[in-house]
């Protein structure tokens, strides 16, 4: 086997992953940091969080998908045409974050209707309606990213993740419990704290992020800002990637809050939310990287395709795939191996019961690196598919699996095992009938017949 090719592949994905790990890390510090405030604020992040990325994931994936447009573009060698999705990307950000905006008010209606605790509600409503009102950093710096991404100059998209992941790091501690350093008085502000540091991180990296991508493309031929028939197609085929993603997201929040009523009395529920929602933090930093995988995929065979090879397509879809699953086999076992010493950080939310704490969080990451491999490979063969073009299957192929396979799966065990690892074993079930219809997409090819350019 040569090296070679997969060291090119590593070359370009790395970033990309890294970059996911720091917006992993990002979140883990959040979790961390108010694990140690309140049970309350803990429980309240994951749900909260959930619901403003099911509406400020599906601008981000149209948004993103524009670097598959780039990455077609570059293969074909139109550095102008480059340059025109990019300010096509720009023009959906604003969009979006326009958009964006009524959708405070009709999250907190849901957040009301799913939650019955006053307290958690609180908590919940503070830090989503923060985040949904800031999504306007995220558009914009995913616009910018996505052109560096298609060209494949991804290390520029990490070191400005990197950038603002230090500074949520550095303001979470100063934003949820305060301080009183003489001039510098800070009250303590919980999670709504916590919500604005990744605020704040997430309109640095905007504007850093947009500051290198206008002095990238200022040496670039002229181009029209956005001609309305490019603007179509990256709708065309980027909104069923933008629903794939709020369908993913509205079956995983339904989930998370299935979850928030597993135990029989108050306390026993919010001792398996706090060890749930700090396992499926665990899950997303060893996940994240997988996304970076599906991004390099995504963007390899858009690039191959632009050029007219589908052949060297199929092939660096194969290599991502393994690169991709040897890493969350290794990550994963990592997991499992200290698993108490993750568990250590989170149980200062056990509120005395650290023992049962430990007991269910073994269970579930025990369950959850049974998932994980199935999950990391139809994640990639997603992104995979998503760089040829296909992704009004990527779309239909999640609505099934996740409303007809997995939610009436866990409403069926919730009614007759209302358990935490119980619940958590429908995600095994869910992975590996995903992964096996995209696998099988993918072989037949129909992929190799789509044009987007």
């Amino acid at each position: 086997m040569k090296l070679k090719p997969y060291l090119d592949i590593v070359k370009l994905v790395w970033p990309l992953a890294l970059g996911m790990i720091n917006t992993a890390v990002m979140q883990f510090a959040d979790r961390a940091y108010l694990a140690s405030y309140s049970q309350e604020a803990l429980g309240a992040v994951l749900p909260a969080g959930m619901l403003m990325w099911i509406f400020g994931g599906f601008f981000q994936s149209v948004i993103g998908y524009s670097s598959v447009f780039v990455a077609q573009f570059y293969g074909e060698g139109e550095p102008s045409r480059c340059r025109e999705t990019y300010r096509c990307a720009l023009l959906l950000a604003v969009v979006a974050g326009l958009m964006s905006l009524p959708l405070r008010v009709f999250g907190d209606g849901i957040l009301a209707l799913t939650t019955a605790d006053a307290a958690l509600l609180y908590d919940k409503r503070a830090y989503y309606d923060i985040l949904i009102l800031g999504a306007v950093f995220v558009y914009g710096q995913m616009a910018a990213a996505s052109y560096f991404t298609g060209l494949g100059r991804t290390r520029i998209v990490f070191w400005v993740n990197l950038l603002g992941n230090l500074l949520n790091i550095a303001l979470d501690p100063l934003l949820i419990f305060g301080c009183d350093w003489g001039p510098l008085q800070i009250r303590p502000m919980g999670i709504a704290g916590a919500a604005c540091a990744s605020l704040a991180a997430m309109a640095v990296q905007m504007a850093v992020m947009l500051f290198e991508a206008e002095r990238a493309v200022r040496g670039v031929p002229a181009a029209p800002a956005c001609r309305p028939d490019l603007l179509r197609r990256i709708l065309r085929f980027g909104v069923p990637s933008g629903l794939y993603t709020i369908l993913n997201m509205i079956s995983f929040t339904i989930f998370v809050f299935v979850t928030e009523h597993v135990g029989e009395t108050e306390s026993e529920q919010k001792l398996a939310l706090a060890v749930s929602t700090s396992c499926f933090t665990v899950n997303y930093l060893i996940f994240a990287p997988m996304e970076g995988f599906a991004l390099g995929a995504s963007t390899l065979v858009a690039q191959a395709i632009g050029r007219g090879d589908r052949d060297a397509a199929a092939v660096a879809a194969r290599r991502t795939l393994i690169l991709g699953v040897g890493f969350v086999a290794a990550v994963a076992a990592l997991a499992l191996l200290f698993a108490h010493e993750i568990l250590d950080i989170f149980d200062g939310a056990a509120n005395g019961d650290v023992a049962a704490f430990h007991a269910l969080g073994m269970n579930l990451l025990a369950l959850m690196a049974a998932w994980m491999l199935f999950d990391a490979a139809d994640v990639i063969i997603g992104g995979a598919l998503k760089g040829a073009g296909d992704t009004k299957f990527v779309m239909t192929w999640a609505l099934v699996c996740a409303f007809l396979v997995w939610l009436p799966l866990v409403f069926l065990v919730r009614h007759f095992r209302n358990t935490m690892p119980a619940l958590w074993s429908t995600m095994i079930v869910y992975v590996i009938v995903v992964f096996a219809g995209s696998a099988v997409r993918w072989r037949r090819g129909a992929w190799r017949r789509l044009r987007l350019t």
